[in-house]
């Protein structure tokens, strides 16, 4: 059998352990018992960006002092710097191009936002920002653009409070950029790799995050997020009130969210990486009040709950499309906070999670649609070869049930003590474990863990 998550990764078996390799933007992450890091690289190297074509015609600049050189550039016109240090804080209020190698860097002065870009279709490329001021209040960034059609690629940025902030504009383009936070301390009190606030129409593109806050979209609709990586953060990605936004080929690793919709309508998630988003509150996707979502052939692996549900959909006419995902070894797979309805899981597979699916406060989960999974723990068989049971895959474990309504017995979770209650119960059944989900045409076929791919 063959599952979806495309683009994403493959799993196989060595050692009598189960690896995820994860290929995204060019680069092999191995996961867990696999060996390296989920950083940048293989073999954990510092992250680079690609470099930049440097424009033709362009006007070679040396001088420190860089922000009289902008100010008297023509319109459209482009600066291409030479390797060194040059001051900030820099304002491109004219639309011009400022290009630069990897090694041309623009220095904060310890106040404020280093680079602040405001004209329409102004473009920065290739050079390295190194720092900003320390105001959260503030805001204060290594580049922040509030203009149109603006374009921020193979930029590197260190040392800054926040990454790259796009406020009230449009049509922007992220591209290929380097985001290296603290990646130590408090989640909480670093800054935003990259933020979009009330921006649309816009692209944000193989781009690196790493060991930074969140990655933001908020009030910000239509725009697409691609090949994007983000490790060792809070939200890999967040949405709040944010519609009709698309995030395919993303890789998600070692972030204590990979991905939060939040009040939002029309989101697809097709093709992501989400796995070991890990702790109490570790979830691979969190969906809240949320609706019309397309999550498909995505990989969610080795998360305390893969997919985390609030009362999603809200609006009764939306409805939320789960298909061809993978979940893989995570404590939940499916974790509802209520007995949600107006939700479909087609031709997913389950395998090695500790609970398929636990619904909080005494519910089920039988107004989800369930049709063509594959289950791990399925006890049928398929008499007339079709590829599917013969008999439904009904979820009957009173030790999920008691967990939904008594979550603190999660702190039981590996030991020996639940799995008793659940063979107890299959032995002797003097207590029916209430019925939470039923898939009538649940998927057959062996796993075959060697071949794997996620394509």
């Amino acid at each position: 059998m063959s599952v979806g998550a495309a683009g994403v990764g493959r799993v196989f078996r060595t050692s009598g352990r189960a690896c995820v390799c994860a290929l995204s933007l060019g680069l092999l992450t191995s996961l867990g018992a696999c060996g390296g890091d989920a950083s940048s690289g293989p073999e954990g190297e510092v992250a680079r960006t690609s470099p930049v074509t440097k424009p033709s015609d362009c006007i070679s600049v040396a001088e420190r002092d860089l922000q009289p050189v902008i100010d008297q550039a023509g319109i459209g016109s482009s600066l291409c710097l030479q390797p060194g240090s040059y001051d900030g804080p820099l304002t491109i209020a004219r639309t011009v191009t400022i290009w630069g190698p990897s090694d041309a860097v623009i220095k904060s002065s310890g106040q404020g936002t280093t680079i602040e870009v405001e004209a329409d279709g102004a473009a920065l490329l290739g050079v390295t920002v190194d720092g900003s001021g320390g105001r959260f209040d503030k805001l204060d960034a290594a580049v922040h653009v509030v203009a149109d059609d603006v374009t921020v690629q193979g930029v590197r940025v260190e040392n800054a409070v926040f990454g790259l902030l796009v406020e009230k504009a449009n049509r922007a383009h992220i591209i290929g950029n380097v985001v290296q936070g603290p990646d130590e301390g408090p989640l909480g009190l670093r800054g935003d790799g990259i933020r979009l606030w009330e921006t649309r129409d816009s692209e944000v593109r193989d781009n690196q995050v790493i060991g930074s806050r969140d990655m933001v979209i908020w009030y910000s609709s239509d725009n697409r997020l691609v090949g994007n990586t983000v490790v060792r953060s809070r939200y890999g990605t967040h949405f709040m009130y944010s519609h009709g936004n698309h995030v395919e080929g993303n890789r998600y690793v070692d972030n204590v969210v990979g991905v939060f919709v939040m009040y939002s309508r029309n989101v697809t998630l097709r093709d992501n990486l989400l796995a070991r988003s890990s702790g109490p509150g570790g979830m691979g996707l969190g969906i809240k009040e949320s609706g019309n979502l397309t999550v498909s052939n995505n990989a969610f692996i080795a998360n305390t709950k893969a997919v985390y549900m609030d009362t999603s959909p809200l609006e009764p006419d939306d409805f939320n499309t789960f298909e061809n995902n993978a979940f893989f070894h995570s404590e939940v797979a499916v974790l509802m906070h209520s007995s949600e309805e107006r939700n479909a899981f087609l031709s997913n597979a389950f395998v090695s999670n500790h609970s398929q699916v636990q619904v909080e406060g005494g519910g089920d989960a039988m107004a989800v649609d369930w049709l063509g999974n594959f289950f791990d723990d399925y006890a049928g068989y398929d008499l007339d070869d079709d590829g599917f049971g013969d008999i439904p895959y009904e979820l009957r474990r009173l030790s999920s049930q008691l967990q939904g309504t008594y979550p603190q017995l999660g702190f039981f979770r590996g030991a020996i003590t639940l799995e008793l209650l659940d063979a107890i119960t299959a032995l002797f059944p003097m207590v029916e474990p209430r019925t939470i989900l039923i898939d009538r045409r649940p998927k057959m076929g062996r796993m075959e863990w060697t071949s794997f791919d996620a394509s």
